[in-house]
């Protein structure tokens, strides 16, 4: 594969009222996001619900998501489990349907130390073809992914990138120059879509912002400012994407994914990209007055609902 650089969404998992995946949502959600001009597509991250989903549904979401990509731009298929042979499984479902790569976090629920979490990458990466990205999100699997162990391992072709989750802003600068020191052996993609303005000039490649399903075309711009080195309108426009990521602040009485992924559905239906604002069980949705709120800074950001013929 390419490098895999710009603008690569996380793509959410939309729900029909009964629960089930509803695919013409799907289909609306990510041709959305293809005609924004997405550099890729991130199948059953964090934001696709995926530790809810059984496999029947993670390969159905995965196999719906590469059918409507259709070659037009990569997608990284989510691999994240427990323990290795659980990954591996998943593995051979992102090879079946022609994922570009897979990502992969560190193994969790049992606890793990530096040797594990390396015996697990390298594991991964001896089992298939398929570029590896690790997936550093420690609010998840309550282990930080450290710069030395990354960039080692991408030095040894074992990693090709890196999705950085931690919402560390030190370590991925540490990350970012350890990289750039070894010869940029890793791709650097950032999930913290409140400060991709800074981590763009630490050394990051792109992005993978989860408020990308309600705004692709903003993230995209960003990108394209980067590029062209026109830090005005990046900060512009990062600026404006913080004004817009106030709706995951909007349900106090929430937290973690029903806060946020919950935020991102709530306004995707506002602006009649899917059908419904319906979360995986045990996650409860938003209700009408967050949704009248959530609708405002839309507006406010000015996102209109999308036109029906």
């Amino acid at each position: 594969m390419a490098t895999l650089t710009g603008v690569v969404p996380p793509v959410l998992t939309p729900f029909t009222a009964d629960g089930e995946i509803d695919l013409p949502s799907l289909e609306r959600l990510v041709t959305r996001m293809l005609e924004a001009g997405v550099d890729g597509l991130f199948a059953l991250g964090s934001s696709s619900e995926t530790a809810y989903l059984d496999d029947a549904r993670r390969a159905r979401v995965l196999e719906a998501v590469a059918g409507i990509a259709s070659g037009q731009v990569p997608v990284l298929a989510g691999v994240i489990e427990t323990q290795l042979d659980r990954v591996l499984t998943h593995v051979r479902v992102a090879e079946r349907v022609g994922a570009a790569g897979v990502v992969a976090t560190a193994p969790f629920y049992s606890i793990t130390g530096p040797a594990e979490v390396e015996a697990h990458f390298r594991g991964i990466a001896a089992a298939t073809d398929l570029p590896v990205w690790a997936y550093d999100i420690p609010v998840c699997t309550h282990y930080k992914l450290g710069p030395d162990l990354l960039v080692r391992l991408g030095s040894e072709g074992v990693l090709a990138g890196v999705k950085d989750s931690s919402g560390d802003d030190v370590s991925f600068r540490r990350l970012a120059m350890q990289n750039r020191a070894a010869g940029e052996p890793l791709t650097l993609l950032t999930g913290h879509e409140v400060v991709v303005d800074g981590a763009y000039l630490a050394g990051a490649h792109g992005s993978v912002p989860g408020l990308g399903n309600v705004d692709p075309g903003g993230y995209v711009r960003m990108d394209r400012a980067a590029r062209a080195g026109d830090w005005e309108a990046v900060r512009v426009e990062q600026d404006r994407l913080a004004a817009l990521f106030e709706i995951v602040f909007v349900p106090r009485d929430k937290v973690g994914p029903a806060a946020g992924i919950g935020a991102f559905k709530t306004a995707l239906r506002h602006l009649g990209v899917i059908g419904t604002n319906v979360m995986a069980p045990p996650m409860v949705p938003l209700g009408e007055e967050h949704a009248r709120q959530v609708a405002a800074i839309c507006e406010a950001a000015g996102l209109a609902p999308l036109a029906r013929a």
